[in-house]
């Protein structure tokens, strides 16, 4: 009698259909092959000097390369600053990518900071691969590294510390650079290891670049500069962080135009004055009471307002730079006693005008630069409305995030760390607007000589200079 007709079970079928890996990795040949795809250099190099040892001869290919490296040595040697620029940032890389960050080192290091897995089906580990290294500096290499499969930035960002540790660097940033690439930078060591000297005075008001001002050096070795038309600035740091770099090394490198009438300084110094009155020749208007600063603002904002409607009658949308439409910069030294520390009438109006110029001064050439201690929002209520956020040394690490953004600090941006004494002061963070990376940089010290000789060689014409005395008493 025939057997009945048995359909198979699900479980049946779904342990037909299952297709098991392979264990067996690709063949060597065919890796080693790959390898080379992505390291050309290492096949092709000792195939010139072969083929040169073949056809031109032994002596004069050793006679060669014998040269071109005593030739590298003598001009790192005799010009350092060239070679620097030029040579080194990619020896540096190609030295630094065989050494430290491919074979067996590098997935070991990942291993260990859980940054890498071991493939169940194959048994080999699966390490993420970098596919370029960058090193700008001696103190500073970018790595782009291909992600496995299952890792996200959430996961690098979570890990930097421990990579940091196991690498001997100093601080690691991760940043997305493309979909499955992830941006490493590895700061080996403190980059500023002197203090940043003070920039140079220009000569004349058209070598000033207002929307490029030089304030210092950040951890590239490029200029740190500062933009003030249609920008806002705040700057965070504890006592003795260095904020007072931040207010006189952009003054130095605008000099001329203070003096030709195209930049009004507008200064409120509610320490009486102390941090500012060195330099109070160079202002058009100087407050170091809370009521002068309240005449200030409204004088500033009403300025403001006549612009605008000049703006609106000519049918203009931005204006430029001249004497007859100078920048008006505000600086604030402790923006927290006119936010929040003073009579609680005087904080309402300072706020209240606050915003008012910076939520409409950008397109009539009026820019505000403040300096806080605690950048919290309740002492900073209109924090939010400055473009440009700087972080020097700060004491808590809430700080960094209240002041670059959130997630600044597990990108990197660790101000918190920064010591506070006057060897590290100026240093601080900002954020690169296009990488998104925090950026490491030391503004230059600028002495009380150095601002007297400010004083002396861009102080405005006398008769600017009565006019800002006549408006102060007027203001106050």
């Amino acid at each position: 009698m025939a057997r009945p007709h048995t359909r198979p079970s699900m479980r049946h079928l779904a342990h037909r259909d299952v297709v098991r890996h392979s264990s067996r990795r690709v063949g060597g040949e065919f890796r080693c092959l790959a390898w080379l795809a992505r390291n050309p250099l290492f096949l092709l190099v000792p195939s010139i000097l072969i083929l040169a040892g073949v056809y031109v001869g032994l002596v004069p290919t050793t006679v060669v390369v014998l040269s071109l490296a005593l030739g590298v040595t003598l001009w790192g040697r005799l010009h350092p600053r060239t070679f620097d620029r030029w040579a080194a940032p990619t020896l540096r890389a190609a030295w630094r990518r065989w050494t430290s960050y491919r074979g067996r080192r590098w997935a070991a290091v990942l291993v260990d900071c859980g940054l890498a897995r071991e493939n169940h089906h194959t048994g080999r580990v699966d390490a993420p691969r970098v596919i370029r290294v960058r090193s700008a500096t001696r103190s500073i290499d970018t790595l782009h590294v291909r992600i496995t499969r299952g890792q996200d930035l959430t996961l690098w960002t979570g890990r930097t510390e421990a990579l940091a540790d196991a690498l001997g660097a100093h601080r690691i940033a991760v940043t997305r650079h493309r979909p499955g690439v992830l941006a490493v930078v590895v700061e080996r060591r403190m980059p500023f290891a002197l203090p940043i000297p003070a920039p140079a005075i220009p000569t004349d008001s058209e070598t000033v670049d207002l929307t490029a001002l030089d304030v210092g050096d950040d951890e590239y070795g490029h200029p740190f500069t500062l933009a003030l038309p249609g920008r806002h600035v705040l700057v965070a740091g504890a006592t003795g962080s260095g904020k007072g770099s931040l207010i006189w090394a952009p003054l130095r490198a605008m000099g001329p135009t203070i003096r030709d009438g195209l930049v009004r300084l507008h200064v409120i110094d509610l320490k009486g004055g102390a941090e500012t009155r060195r330099g109070a020749p160079l202002f058009h208007r100087h407050a170091t009471t809370p009521a002068d600063a309240i005449a200030l603002l409204t004088a500033v904002r009403d300025e403001m307002k006549a612009r605008q409607a000049h703006m609106a009658e000519h049918g203009l949308r931005r204006l430029a730079v001249s004497t007859d439409m100078p920048l008006h910069l505000v600086l604030i030294d402790e923006l927290a006693m006119l936010t929040a520390y003073g009579e609680r009438g005087d904080v309402r109006d300072a706020l209240r005008l606050l915003a008012e110029i910076l939520t409409q001064g950008r397109a009539c050439l009026t820019s505000v630069m403040g300096y806080v201690q605690e950048p919290s929002k309740d002492v900073v209520d209109v924090r939010e409305l400055f473009p440009t956020r700087i972080c020097l040394g700060v004491t808590a690490s809430s700080h960094v995030d209240m002041v670059l953004g959130d997630g600044a600090r597990e990108r990197g941006a660790l101000a918190d760390a920064i010591p506070g004494d006057l060897d590290h002061a100026g240093i601080g963070y900002v954020i690169d607007q296009r990488s998104r990376l925090p950026i490491r940089f030391r503004a230059a010290l600028v002495t009380d000589d150095e601002i007297d000789e400010l004083v002396a060689a861009c102080a405005p014409p006398a008769g600017q200079v009565l006019h800002a005395i006549a408006t102060r008493g007027e203001g106050s």
